[in-house]
């Protein structure tokens, strides 16, 4: 069975949104685990608001590693209506999400990421689909923005195991969690 992996920026604070905004380059290490994490990845899960928000930007965009990963990567959208744009390897979700990503999950193929589509994520979450979240939490508060879980009472309690933690010299830390197997 495949993983679904979660890679997010997450402020000090909670915030996940427009980390642009907040996070600033921390050096190589943070290009060297966006590697790691990408590399195992051959799906990727976006909600229709990242996808019309990123659709004009990174079919022409050289920021490595993400941009050749994206283009390349097979793009699943969570939407009831019809793309706009062209983005090549993008097809839209046909069933209910969660059935669509336990369907997804049955092939054999390489991990499933979901990147920057904080709603989609926290879904996914709640349906207990998500096996890893990857946060990379820079010493930073943003003070504003979309929160990954801005309030979780419609979510059970889940419990995820701490597998592996990494610091770069400038304090951003590289947080790895899997689903625990007590859930």
């Amino acid at each position: 069975m495949r993983n679904v992996v979660l890679l997010q920026w997450l402020s000090l604070d909670g915030v996940a949104e427009e980390p642009s905004d907040w996070f600033f380059d921390d050096g190589p290490e943070l290009f060297d685990l966006i590697g790691r994490v990408l590399a195992s990845q051959t799906d990727v899960l976006l909600g229709r608001g990242t996808y019309d928000y990123w659709v004009d930007y990174w079919p022409t965009a050289d920021v490595e590693p993400f941009a050749s990963f994206i283009n390349a990567t097979r793009k699943h959208v969570a939407t009831s209506s019809d793309l706009t744009g062209s983005w090549e390897n993008t097809v839209r979700m046909t069933s209910p999400v969660a059935d669509y990503v336990r369907q997804l999950k049955q092939q054999s193929v390489g991990d499933i990421g979901i990147h920057g589509s904080t709603e989609l994520a926290r879904s996914l979450i709640a349906a207990r689909l998500v096996d890893e979240i990857r946060l990379v939490m820079p010493p930073t508060i943003a003070g504003h923005g979309r929160r990954l879980f801005p309030d979780v009472g419609d979510m059970d309690l889940q419990q995820f195991d701490l597998l592996e933690v990494e610091k770069t010299p400038k304090g951003t830390l590289f947080l790895y969690y899997r689903a625990s197997a007590e859930n």
